[in-house]
């Protein structure tokens, strides 16, 4: 076959160098496209990453919002409690018709007096006390309270306070002098004169028979106090696994950003001052868009994740952030991985076709014909291999890809179907098992996919003798050269395994039950006080967000903390007079001798351990073993704080049951020293969030 005329032939190295350009230029396009997917691929990841962030972020951040503002609630609660007094009430209604002379009052001092004790005992139970500064000594030197309740009448005059009770310098004269009549002021935190965080709560007392309005106000209840220890620990939030989170409060102070609280860096509380215009500060950006969402620099430069929330009652912001080197760590792994595994694809493939265009069309033809020999044979042995491997497993395995058709399955997922393995490749699952039978899988399979992690269920399925129970597992797969993206499924019958789970927990509960019931029919005194401790102890628990297994663990060691009480003569248990000092250690030593007794049996949490710990203390000063803080189990503290306020809101036969503010108020006074705070506080907040407080105002569950 001849050229057109004037044309000349190219000789074949010319061919060959056009096609090795024209491949060269198709591959580097290819690989341009392929990175820009690799990044649009991660960008999507890592928004993905960032709303999850969001969500979990913003869930500490309602919480410990919602801490805070139940402390500043709580604060206005015990300062409204005075105001609203009826007898500071009638004494500044007196005294303001009296022109303010205490002594042309009736009875003035004595009411006075008695208004002060009230102040004190509030004050104690509140928190409004703190160490008085400067030495206690007959000298000429003065010493300066720094916290403290006082009722001033109508011109900010004191008429009664507390021991301690900071002075009216001007400061304080200025916070009441401002103050609208009629209405609540707050002093927004400062330093006092120790150095430490303080805050001023003032509240309007209203005239006997007055309506709540500013014309009919007879004088204010001012509250000083020292806020660190009870305000910041609301910030750190339990069970908090990321090392850098952190919780701030600010507020906005002119043209800067004021640090309310300690921070991590070890900066103390109102020390630091940042410019409200630093650039990227999240700080800034959290008090100009409060709830709002980002990726910005805290006050160390670093760059965080953070949210923010407004405090509702004060001026404050809270700030809840995470280091996006710890948060982001996976998407930034992931990212590099792909780019490298992309751009070592693109060298491989760039070398592979060097070296087939320098070996010639035929070497290549010859070289890709072994090759994809050798890969079918390699292909077919993996293959035998896999199905000799699975088929001899109990548990059913298949492969279903993206459009939930088989792509694998062992004789034991045939088996189940009723169909050979080799007729299932390629049939839909709702076309072998039915579409109700087949969502089971589909669902999760779905989820697997889209999370891109492996997720596990239990199903059961049919009924009676025919029940069985089923464990899945779904593991996301990736495409391959042979197979498209789809899911291994590994389904194992734990039937027999559940099954004796359940039975040996049906036991252990009706054991518990009997012995319950046994300590109530020898100790009449204290019937269903162990029932109420393990309904108040599974409580608790679940408010601390405990595993399961804990939360058992507690219920289970309240129930049974009474069984050592078998091992004491009846003659103690119902004795009607004074015990002697013998007859009380042998009540005290039941509850170690009750856990002697169960020892051997198996419960699936720590309830022995639990039992021997109940009277531990969290200062070190508990039985029997001395231990300290958090070497407690945590279901031993829950257990102790749950006897203690069911002992002290039940009455019994020489006295009454406290109410359930007088008991908190106790608690909260053995908090540090018997009773760890977290323990309290779930109860505090079980009690007057969860609906507990009307259970135990009624006298207790089933009375």
């Amino acid at each position: 076959m001849s050229d057109a005329p004037g044309s000349t032939p190219l000789p074949n190295e010319g061919r060959i160098r056009i096609a090795v350009i024209l491949t060269s230029l198709a591959l580097v396009i290819a690989a341009a496209v392929g990175v820009a997917l690799v990044f649009r691929f991660v960008a999507s990841e890592r928004a993905r990453d960032l709303r999850d962030w969001q969500v979990r972020l913003g869930i500490v951040a309602d919480s410990r919002v919602a801490a805070v503002e139940g402390w500043l609630n709580s604060q206005w609660s015990e300062v409204g409690g005075v105001a609203n007094n009826d007898s500071v009430r009638l004494l500044l209604t007196q005294l303001k018709l009296a022109g303010g002379n205490l002594g042309a009052v009736t009875d003035g001092a004595a009411q006075a007096e008695y208004i002060g004790n009230l102040l004190a005992v509030t004050a104690d139970r509140a928190g409004f006390t703190a160490p008085i500064l400067g030495p206690d000594v007959r000298a000429n030197v003065k010493r300066v309270g720094v916290a403290g309740l006082a009722v001033l009448d109508i011109d900010g005059r004191t008429v009664v306070e507390t021991r301690g009770t900071p002075s009216m310098d001007d400061a304080i004269k200025r916070f009441v002098v401002d103050a609208k009549k009629g209405s609540r002021a707050l002093r927004d935190m400062t330093l006092d004169a120790a150095g430490k965080p303080s805050m001023a709560f003032l509240m309007p007392i209203y005239a006997v028979q007055g309506d709540p309005v500013a014309s009919q106000q007879v004088g204010w209840v001012l509250g000083v106090k020292e806020v660190g220890s009870e305000l910041y620990p609301l910030l750190k939030q339990p069970g908090t696994i990321e090392k850098t989170a952190e919780a701030e409060l600010v507020r906005r102070s002119g043209a800067v950003v004021d640090y309310l609280s300690p921070l991590a860096s070890g900066v103390a509380p109102l020390t630091l001052q940042l410019a409200i215009s630093t650039a990227d500060l999240a700080a800034s950006a959290a008090l100009a868009a409060p709830g709002g969402f980002g990726v910005k620099r805290d006050y160390r430069d670093h760059e965080v994740l953070y949210t923010s929330r407004a405090v509702d009652g004060a001026p404050w912001v809270l700030v809840y952030k995470v280091d996006r080197a710890e948060a982001l760590a996976d998407t930034d792994l992931r990212q590099r991985r792909l780019i490298e595994f992309f751009l070592l694809a693109i060298t491989l493939v760039t070398v592979a076709i060097v070296a087939v265009w320098r070996h010639g069309a035929s070497r290549r033809a010859s070289a890709a014909a072994t090759r994809y020999r050798v890969l079918a044979d390699r292909f077919e042995h993996q293959g035998r291999f896999l199905r000799l491997v699975t088929d001899s497993q109990p548990n059913a395995i298949f492969i279903a890809d993206e459009e939930e058709r088989y792509r694998f399955a062992n004789k034991k997922a045939a088996d189940d179907a009723g169909v050979a393995a080799a007729d299932l490749i390629g049939k839909t699952l709702a076309a072998v098992l039915g579409p109700e039978a087949a969502k089971r899988y589909t669902r999760l399979n779905r989820t697997a996919l889209e999370d891109n992690k492996r997720v596990s269920a239990m199903h059961r399925v049919g009924e009676g003798r025919a029940l069985r129970v089923l464990q899945s597992q779904h593991t996301p797969l990736q495409p391959t050269p042979d197979m498209p993206r789809g899911v291994l499924v590994v389904e194992e019958d734990v039937t027999a395994a559940i099954t004796e789970r359940e039975r040996r927990e049906r036991t252990l509960h009706k054991l518990v039950k009997s012995l319950v019931t046994l300590v109530d029919q020898r100790d009449p005194y204290s019937a269903h006080h162990s029932s109420r401790v393990a309904a108040v102890a599974r409580s608790i628990a679940q408010e601390m967000g405990l595993d399961p297994v804990l939360v058992e663990t507690a219920e289970t060691a309240g129930n049974l903390m009474n069984l050592g009480k078998i091992l004491v003569p009846p003659e103690i248990l119902t004795k009607s007079g004074n015990l002697s000092e013998d007859e009380i250690a042998k009540i005290r030593d039941s509850l170690e001798s009750g856990a002697d007794v169960l020892e051997g049996i198996e419960f699936d949490g720590p309830v022995v351990a639990t039992l021997r710990q109940c009277r531990e203390n969290w200062d070190g000063t508990g039985r029997p073993l001395g231990l300290k803080g958090d070497a407690i189990l945590p279901t031993a503290r829950v257990v102790s704080v749950a006897n203690d306020f069911v002992a002290m809101v039940s009455a019994r036969a020489h006295r009454s049951g406290l109410s359930v503010d007088q008991a908190i108020g106790a608690l909260m006074k053995g908090v540090g020293t018997r009773f760890d705070r977290g323990v309290v506080v779930a109860l505090v907040n079980y009690l007057d969030n969860k609906g507990g407080r009307k259970v135990w105002e009624g006298g207790g569950p089933g009375l």
